[in-house]
């Protein structure tokens, strides 16, 4: 069944609420709301929908992350992108990460402008390597507001619209405070939904289920990168805050209170994941001193809130700790950008921040929050813009023809079977959390799990729709739970090597051969091929000083 098979026409009477506007950003964290910003500023009609509310939704709004700012000063740049260049298995491409550079470092003053609070050091010279996530989110919604833009909180989106050519003209989506459905008809359309978290509790990416993704994929656009889709975030076993920023204070220790050596080193994930997959593992800040702990408490105050509450003194008492799966969030993987204004393959749609591929400023290793801090704002800087020129320059009667692209769970089939969306997204929670299964990969395990996703989802695309709008957004976010771990295995299936966090235990150095990006996509048939990386410039990558 080809994709455009499953589209049916948009009518307006069952719409919902109705907007026409030139512009429609789908999410609201820092990618979309920099989107939205930038989109008004062009003099486009604006509509932002977030799943939760605008300014407290998504991975950045509960805590303080670091951004990839640096000056343009002879090698620091050099210097900053060597730094993951090499992590990232030279997947990473130097124009982008210049162009990230560049547009950091103005969004950042931009910022300044607006009266966020970048603390000053003892020499008066102001410190913008960071944000707080509740002043940094609560000031980008102020400022969707002052843009002229129109905000839709607790809106999830269900599926894009389309007009005949397959151009991206719109969204449907519901209200989940209300239940009312809500139609948006736009020029162009830009995903800023975040990457997929599968539920894992980790803080702030339980509205992360890889949606934006599953709409884009449905009106035919194309991933890259989703074998590097296995970040783990470390942090207690009794809380959800995985900022690990303080571990290199750590020390680790097995059930018996012996040290676990290596677990503190640069590859000591891996050192914990296998000790995790036998037993307990506990940590302690016990090398942090008296000035360090000070600063830890100011600089993120709420990843000590679990421990106070609890009456635990992390920084001499051990507590257990665990690794929570955060999948593309921190991983690279996302929506394929084809231009410099983050347009997708599908005409009409872009996409920004976590939900787009961030291999062309990390290649195969997560960028952390730094790295993933600056793409967010620069990706929705660049989606707005483009969104809106599209616009502008493809103008459509509000009358004419919009499609439905969304199938899975939302077309009419005929099946009787309901779906139980916990039970599916239990399932596949069983296939990508297991550090057996996705932090090591094997062919037989991949094939294994491989057998078990698909079959599910041949029964889920039977299972008859759902008629409650609230049950449609968990029925959908199971769907794109489910859609991502197949693009991801079926990425890490074909990629014979290891490279960046993608690593497989029959294969494990890298091949230079396999020097190319992975594109996937698909619905019922998941299909992978590959794709050039672009040649690096002539001049050479300062690393640590040596050149390379």
């Amino acid at each position: 069944m080809t994709q455009k098979a499953t589209r049916r026409k948009a009518t307006d009477a069952f719409a919902g609420k109705r907007h026409d506007v030139d512009v429609l950003v789908i999410g609201g964290g820092p990618a979309g709301t920099w989107a939205a910003i930038s989109a008004a500023a062009r003099g486009a009609r604006v509509v932002l929908a977030d799943k939760g509310y605008c300014g407290t939704s998504g991975a950045t709004a509960p805590s303080g992350t670091a951004v990839w700012y640096v000056p343009d000063d002879g090698e620091a740049r050099e210097r900053a992108k060597a730094s993951r260049f090499e992590m990232g298995g030279r997947l990473a491409e130097h124009e982008w990460m210049d162009r990230v550079l560049d547009q950091t470092w103005d969004n950042i003053q931009q910022l300044a402008d607006w009266g966020y609070p970048f603390p000053v050091d003892e020499l008066g010279q102001s410190q913008r390597t960071s944000v707080q996530g509740p002043e940094y989110m609560r000031l980008m919604r102020k400022r969707v507001k002052e843009s002229g833009a129109r905000i839709l909180d607790h809106s999830p989106a269900l599926e894009l619209l389309v007009d005949d050519e397959g151009t991206v003209a719109g969204a449907t989506g519901v209200n989940r405070q209300t239940g009312e459905t809500w139609q948006v008809r736009a020029g162009a359309v830009v995903i800023a939904t975040g990457g997929c978290a599968f539920l894992s509790r980790a803080l702030g990416c339980n509205v992360l289920t890889g949606d934006g993704q599953l709409m884009a994929a449905e009106a035919g656009a194309e991933l890259s990168g989703m074998e590097f889709s296995n970040a783990y975030g470390l942090g207690p076993a009794f809380a959800s805050v995985t900022k690990s920023m303080f571990y290199k204070w750590a020390t680790f220790y097995d059930e018996a209170g012996q040290k676990i050596e290596g677990a503190g080193s640069a590859r000591g994930r891996g050192v914990i994941a296998r000790e995790l997959s036998t037993g307990k593992v506990f940590g302690c800040l016990d090398q942090a001193d008296e000035q360090v702990r000070a600063w830890m408490r100011t600089a993120q105050p709420n990843f000590f809130l679990p421990f106070d509450r609890l009456g635990i003194d992390p920084f001499t008492q051990h507590f257990p700790v665990t690794l929570r799966l955060e999948g593309t969030v921190r991983g690279t993987g996302g929506l394929h950008v084809t231009g410099d204004d983050c347009a997708t393959s599908v005409a009409g749609l872009y996409a920004a921040g976590d939900a787009a591929t961030r291999e062309l400023i990390c290649g195969g290793f997560t960028g952390g929050g730094s790295h993933n801090a600056a793409w967010a704002m620069s990706s929705g800087f660049w989606a707005g813009a483009g969104a809106a020129t599209f616009a502008k320059d493809h103008r459509r009667a509000p009358s004419a023809a919009r499609y439905h692209t969304g199938g899975v769970t939302l077309q009419e089939t005929a099946g009787q079977a309901d779906i139980d969306s916990a039970q599916i997204v239990r399932a596949v929670q069983d296939e990508v959390f297991p550090f057996e299964r996705n932090w090591w990969r094997s062919a037989d395990r991949l094939d294994d799990s491989l057998r078990r996703l698909d079959t599910l989802w041949t029964r889920l695309r039977a299972s008859a729709p759902v008629r409650n709008a609230q049950d449609a957004v968990r029925a959908r976010e199971a769907a794109a739970m489910l859609a991502t771990a197949r693009w991801m295995y079926r990425s890490a299936r074909q990629r014979t090597e290891t490279r960046g966090m993608h690593r497989r235990v029959e294969y494990t150095t890298t091949d230079d051969t396999q020097h190319h990006r992975l594109l996937s996509g698909g619905l019922d048939e998941v299909w992978v091929r590959k794709h050039p990386v672009a040649a690096p410039p002539t001049q050479k990558l300062v690393l640590q000083g040596v050149a390379a």
